[in-house]
């Protein structure tokens, strides 16, 4: 991989996962009977012969991919390739990236590849500027087509309404995982400036994850690690792990002073935290802190669970 010197450092690598879906299309036609329009995805690893890397996980020789090679009939394909643009649209901000910072770019024909008839690219405003996360072409029969003619083999769908074999176009929605990835960690990442209580300036460093991608969604810390208080932070831990409303995204923490724990969970984009103190024994109410406003709200121990569902959006 990179630059090559000799034929000794030659190696060839996919450089896409689709065409492991077109040479099965039969396959699939046969065994799943689907009918047009239908997609078939793929997720794995592809590789370019990038002769410069850069910009962290953005240009790299290895990355990951996540492809749909969505089948229409031709004539449907404008209308569809459209219609995928703005679905994934839609997706991004579903999972918490700023449409300010979101934009589309058709290719122009110079740039087009040979496959395509239409390609647009999704692009996020990284702190460079802006760089392509997803593309979204309209293939049109060409990738069909060709392993037909170099296979022999028939790559079509009958159409019972109108009685014909027609070779379907493909409209192809490309993501970039590691690209995706980053874009979602600069968008979500703050720094604040807060007043401590001994007037001193500090910076909290904040995660602010859409909840439903936070890998942690809600976070149990005992005040400290008191022989009293523990059992009651284990059991509510227990309850929060099991809970079919949270899906077991739950950590326990009790190392550090409670304020350290705070910080800790808002750099990882925790949405909540769970504190058991001492009046929780008496009580039986606990408090939840909210990662992005601070706010803490006392809660009853049978409410817990419901609240949290609420307050996660799940």
């Amino acid at each position: 991989m990179g630059p090559v010197e000799e034929d000794a450092s030659t190696v060839y690598l996919r450089p896409e996962t689709a065409q492991g879906i077109f040479v099965n299309f039969n396959n699939v036609i046969n065994s799943t009977r689907k009918k047009l329009p239908f997609g078939i995805a793929q997720i794995g690893k592809a590789f370019r012969n990038e002769i410069t890397t850069g910009n962290f996980i953005f240009r790299t020789r290895e990355f990951e991919m996540m492809e749909i090679e969505y089948f229409v009939m031709p004539g449907e394909d404008e209308a569809i390739h459209e219609q995928w643009i703005q679905n994934c649209l839609s997706w991004y901000s579903q999972i918490g990236l700023n449409s300010d910072n979101l934009r589309v770019r058709r290719h122009e024909d110079d740039e087009l590849s040979h496959y395509a008839k239409a390609t647009y690219d999704i692009e996020y405003n990284f702190p460079w500027g802006w760089g392509e996360i997803q593309g979204i072409a309209n293939r049109t029969d060409y990738d069909l087509k060709s392993h037909m003619e170099i296979s022999g083999e028939k790559l079509t769908y009958f159409d019972e309404p109108s009685g014909q074999h027609v070779i379907p176009y493909v409209i192809e929605p490309s993501f970039g995982v590691d690209r995706a990835v980053m874009a979602l960690l600069v968008d979500a990442y703050c720094e604040e400036e807060l007043t401590s209580a001994s007037g001193k300036i500090e910076t909290r460093v904040v995660l602010k994850l859409d909840p439903s991608i936070a890998p942690v969604k809600v976070a149990v810390l005992p005040l400290s690690r008191n022989e009293k208080l523990t059992p009651l932070a284990k059991s509510v831990f227990d309850t929060l792990r099991r809970s079919s409303l949270i899906g077991g995204h739950v950590q326990y923490d009790d190392a550090q002073s409670i304020g350290r724990r705070y910080r800790r969970q808002d750099e990882i984009g925790t949405p909540l935290c769970v504190t058991v103190d001492f009046d929780s024994l008496d009580d039986n109410q606990v408090t939840i802190r909210e990662r992005d406003s601070m706010q803490q709200t006392r809660v009853g121990l049978n409410e817990l669970e419901s609240e949290l569902a609420i307050k996660i959006n799940i």
